[in-house]
């Protein structure tokens, strides 16, 4: 299988890497310093699950130099979704799969526009991990999961195909028969957790443990579960109390790719996690004044530093 991974950041690199390693087809598409790195020296991974080190690397900054492939794996962030898209057009065939392991609840929508909808799968992505220097993917935590599927919930034979790859390569994943309802569960957890710890500027710890701040974290998934529910997602009323219990079993020092971006001075998601829930939240009436005070924080970090 021919695949292809837009976006080499922590998902695309520890999931590409990890399939390349164990003998996958895989291509890179990146830019920059980690490019460079990446043909110089090949792609590490460091995590807990297992050192992984891939040499020589296939990896370039032109998907058109690439041709049609098998499967694309589209990790960029929610604000180059439009661009990238675009940019992958190159790499489709008559069958290409695109799976969007991006946060937010967006990247399917305009994918499914660009490229139509034949093309387009559903993913969550369940890691903590960022490019701890060009060429690196650093792992932390002990947690790697994929999820995904077909749109409308069909066993198909690429999300097969992709199934056994991931089995292959040892990575942890499952494939759903209700990829919607999955990534609207991420959006509940992430759009909250992303939002307390950058509003903050703290790692989660300290915040699940003082009974204010917690309570903040509680209010924001209670709303993001409503508006949720409200479009469709059908999640259970107990996930606010279910996904605490992951906070709570996150480790001490753990931090959003958001609250990392912040403090890099890069551009912020907010606007489709926090901006996004608040906006939902306002056409179906409902209150979401948690998600509001945290978009409207950092609205004027949201474009980074020059």
């Amino acid at each position: 299988m021919r695949i292809a991974v837009m976006g080499t950041g922590g998902v695309g690199g520890y999931f590409g890497g990890r399939l390349a390693a164990s003998g996958e087809d895989v291509t890179f598409i990146a830019r920059g310093a980690h490019l460079a790195a990446m043909r110089q020296r090949g792609l590490a991974i460091t995590s807990a699950l297992g050192y992984a080190h891939v040499a020589p690397v296939q990896a370039t900054d032109d998907p058109a130099s690439i041709g049609p492939v098998d499967l694309v794996l589209f990790t960029v962030k929610l604000y180059d979704t439009d661009v990238a898209g675009e940019a992958i057009r190159p790499l489709i065939g008559p069958d290409t799969g695109v799976v969007t392991f991006q946060n937010g609840i967006t990247g399917t929508e305009v994918l499914v526009q660009q490229l139509g909808a034949p093309h387009v799968l559903g993913g969550v992505a369940k890691i903590a991990a960022v490019i701890a220097e060009p060429g690196v993917i650093r792992n932390t935590g002990t947690f790697a999961e994929l999820v995904f599927g077909e749109l409308d919930g069909r066993a198909t034979e690429r999300v097969t195909a992709l199934a056994a790859a991931l089995e292959a390569a040892g990575v942890s994943h499952r494939v759903s028969s209700d990829i919607r309802g999955d990534i609207w569960d991420k959006m509940v957890f992430l759009s909250t957790f992303a939002g307390v710890t950058s509003l903050l500027r703290l790692p989660i710890g300290p915040i699940r443990s003082d009974p204010q701040t917690r309570t903040l974290l509680h209010d924001g998934l209670a709303e993001a579960l409503a508006v949720a529910n409200a479009e469709g997602a059908g999640l259970p009323e107990d996930s606010v109390e279910r996904i605490l219990g992951l906070i709570d079993g996150l480790p001490h020092e753990g931090k959003s790719s958001m609250l990392h971006d912040l403090e890099a001075g890069r551009r912020l998601e907010v606007g489709w996690l926090s901006g996004t829930i608040a906006r939902l939240g306002d056409q179906h009436g409902l209150a979401v004044s948690t998600h509001r005070l945290i978009a409207s924080a950092l609205k004027l970090h949201a474009d980074g530093r020059p």
